[in-house]
């Protein structure tokens, strides 16, 4: 059988314009295989913002600063607490007062109020639940949550480093001769403010955090406590002292008898008068000195907390 002649084919070859589309082509290809996992969030990594809570800072402080940050309607945060599965010790009974620890702590587009509260509460779970402040806490007949409260009374009351060990040390020698801690700033917890005085009506308040009338720590810590406040509470100074009283900035006078405290209270509310605020109050005020308000001072006469 004859077959019929057949040229090659000729390869068709492309032109100059063609290679430059086929090449083009290319590179949105390869663009868009570039740019698929930017799209997916597989990009360079989101610079974090920072929160930073102070120390003595109460629960709603903290929240209302959420919510500022994530820039959520007021209250958003607080509303969180009960379903944000707070690692808490159980005598808190869900509140997470004192334990939204003091520090700073960094915010994505994805940090929630629950995400936030749950890294400060295990901060402080980290940073408080040590064998140093659970050995200090079994030492003194406490548990670690009571320790906490205690720091924070510390973290109220003391104006300086130097002095928070000798305010834990009142603490101590009050709870041990079942006497009552006296302190403004379980007062000013109690009316949910910040104040320097205390008049003698508002040491008759009916409430669990009314230090005057009721012996005892308060049920829960009134404020953030930070980690010098919580040493201070595990390893007091040792002394004898039972009252305390700020007499001007600086200047916190601690006293083992009412008859030196008075002496110091004497001073402070003459200063005081000078500039037409009211009298101290604190431990002993209550045996009367003859001011108009609660006068026989203890506990520095502006505490931190609020």
């Amino acid at each position: 059988m004859r077959h019929e002649y057949q040229p090659p084919r000729r390869r068709s070859r492309l032109t100059r314009r063609g290679r430059l589309a086929l090449f083009l082509g290319m590179l949105l290809v390869i663009g868009a295989a570039a740019l698929f996992p930017l799209l997916r969030g597989g990009g360079a990594p989101e610079k974090p913002r920072r929160l930073t809570i102070p120390e003595g800072w109460r629960t709603p402080q903290v929240y209302a600063a959420i919510d500022r940050e994530l820039k959520l309607p007021a209250g958003s945060t607080k509303a969180a607490v009960p379903t944000a599965g707070l690692a808490l010790p159980a005598e808190a009974k869900g509140n997470p007062e004192g334990f939204l620890f003091p520090a700073t702590y960094p915010v994505t587009s994805n940090s929630t109020p629950a995400t936030l509260l749950a890294h400060m509460v295990d901060t402080a779970n980290r940073k408080l639940a040590t064998k140093a402040v659970a050995d200090g806490a079994k030492a003194h007949g406490m548990t670690p949550y009571q320790t906490a409260t205690l720091a924070s009374i510390i973290e109220a009351e003391a104006e300086s480093h130097s002095d928070r060990g000798k305010v834990a040390r009142v603490v101590h020698n009050r709870l041990a001769r079942s006497m009552p801690l006296q302190m403004d700033s379980t007062i000013n917890y109690a009316l949910n403010r910040s104040t320097v005085d205390t008049k003698l009506s508002e040491t008759r308040i009916d409430s669990p955090f009314n230090t005057y009338e009721r012996q005892g720590l308060p049920p829960t810590p009134i404020d953030s406590p930070g980690l010098e406040s919580m040493a201070a509470a595990v390893a007091p100074t040792p002394g004898d002292w039972l009252f305390f009283v700020t007499v001007k900035p600086g200047d916190t006078r601690f006293s083992a008898t009412y008859e030196e405290h008075k002496k110091h209270v004497a001073e402070f509310n003459r200063i005081r008068a000078g500039t037409g605020t009211g009298a101290a109050t604190g431990p002993g005020s209550r045996s009367g000195s003859g001011t108009s308000d609660a006068a026989a001072g203890h506990a520095r006469a502006g505490s931190r907390a609020g």
